[in-house]
């Protein structure tokens, strides 16, 4: 290689969805993120999602069932907040909504960590996570001796 190469960046997410407009409604009005582009014909349906003009996540109406946590792939998406104040705030909108969590509240990444944040599905099954770096020192770490995120 002759070019200069630079670390590389998570760019966005592409996630195969069900049912495009249930699963629009969800990231945008759920997890607040703007419509910023989509295509409507039947066969080709699709919506770009993101903040401030910044694509974060597209969502692609290709899947004819739920997402499958055996399957190879995408294992889980996780989202970070500035703070665990944000992820509360999450955890109350999320709440009041009727989305299922899959542990009570925030819980810390693991024994002792520091680090920690709420675990829930999308409506195909997507395992999603909210985290912030700190503030979850008191939380529970529902694993042990394993990460949390990676058995929900």
């Amino acid at each position: 290689m002759t070019a200069a190469v630079s670390a590389l960046r998570t760019g966005h997410i592409g996630l195969n969805v069900t049912d495009l407009t249930r699963s629009l409604v969800f990231y945008r009005d759920t997890l607040g993120f703007d419509l910023l582009g989509e295509g409507t014909d039947e066969d080709r349906r699709f919506a770009f999602l993101g903040r401030a003009g910044e694509l974060v996540l597209t969502l692609w109406q290709q899947a004819d069932s739920a997402y499958a946590p055996a399957a190879a792939g995408l294992h889980h998406l996780a989202f970070s907040a500035d703070g665990i104040d944000e992820v509360r705030a999450y955890e109350a909108r999320l709440r009041d909504l009727g989305v299922p969590f899959a542990y009570d509240g925030v819980v810390a990444h693991g024994e002792g960590a520091a680090s920690g944040g709420i675990f829930f599905h999308d409506p195909d099954g997507t395992r999603l996570e909210i985290s912030a770096p700190k503030g979850a020192e008191d939380a529970p770490a529902p694993t042990a001796g394993a990460p949390t995120c990676g058995f929900f």
